[in-house]
């Protein structure tokens, strides 16, 4: 991947494992200096970077609070001084238990909710400030194409993803006088950890069928996203 982000600072929420890994591998190979965020400890991420040549730091961030997502912000400016890219990756997805929309527990609903649709709304506060003083920046958020084409037993997924787009769409309109680009991504399902815990047993009647329903027959592999974020955040 070639070099175009050398001045850039990217941060990107959920970087522990699957696409917020690979977006994290591959931008800091492509030059950016890197804040991997994650409930989850991300010195895996980091340590693969720093074998690669790049610079990251880890940070721990639960999107379902304020405070952790500010907390986030301050360290990259501590460490880089700038945030030029927020990529909103942190998703409940792997953990999701389906089932039929009115037998959906409403906690699951909430926690749903809370994390894939108010999780980026937060972390979008913490940079935003910094973005508008740069007058510059790039906010990707993680949508899924079951907000367009539905994703049976998932209502609450599909409809937290829907509202991604929303969100994305009302923010590219606000803040674009500042100069701060938000787009989406709504990728197919991804063969990632969290797919295959999603699925479970499901998993490779599910893959096939999602195949089966692309133009070219086979499943996405998180390298096949891996150039759209590092092309976004230019």
């Amino acid at each position: 991947m070639t070099s175009d982000l050398n001045d850039k600072v990217a941060i990107i929420t959920g970087a522990r494992r699957g696409l917020g890994r690979e977006y994290a591998v591959k931008l800091a190979a492509a030059g950016a200096r890197v804040v991997a965020g994650d409930v989850l400890d991300c010195a895996e991420t980091v340590v693969t970077i720093q074998a690669a040549g790049g610079r990251a730091v880890a940070v721990t961030l639960d999107v379902r609070d304020q405070a952790s997502c500010n907390a986030m912000a301050e360290r990259a400016m501590v460490e880089f001084g700038q945030i030029d890219v927020l990529v909103n990756n942190a998703a409940l997805y792997g953990s999701l238990k389906g089932g039929r929309f009115d037998t959906l527990p409403e906690d699951d609903w909430d926690d749903c909710m809370d994390v894939n649709v108010n999780g980026i709304w937060r972390c979008c506060k913490a940079v935003v400030g910094q973005m508008k003083v740069q007058k510059s920046g790039s906010i990707i958020n993680m949508s899924s194409l079951a907000a367009l084409a539905g994703l049976p037993y998932a209502l609450h997924y599909s409809t937290s993803k829907a509202a991604v787009i929303g969100m994305t769409r009302s923010l590219a309109r606000e803040l674009g006088r500042d100069w701060i680009r938000v787009n989406a991504i709504g990728p197919s399902a991804v063969m990632t950890e969290g797919t295959a815990e999603f699925f479970g047993d499901k998993l490779d009647k599910a893959a096939e069928v999602i195949a089966a329903g692309q133009s070219l027959k086979r499943n996405l592999e998180p390298e096949d996203l891996a150039g759209t974020v590092p092309l976004f955040s230019q």
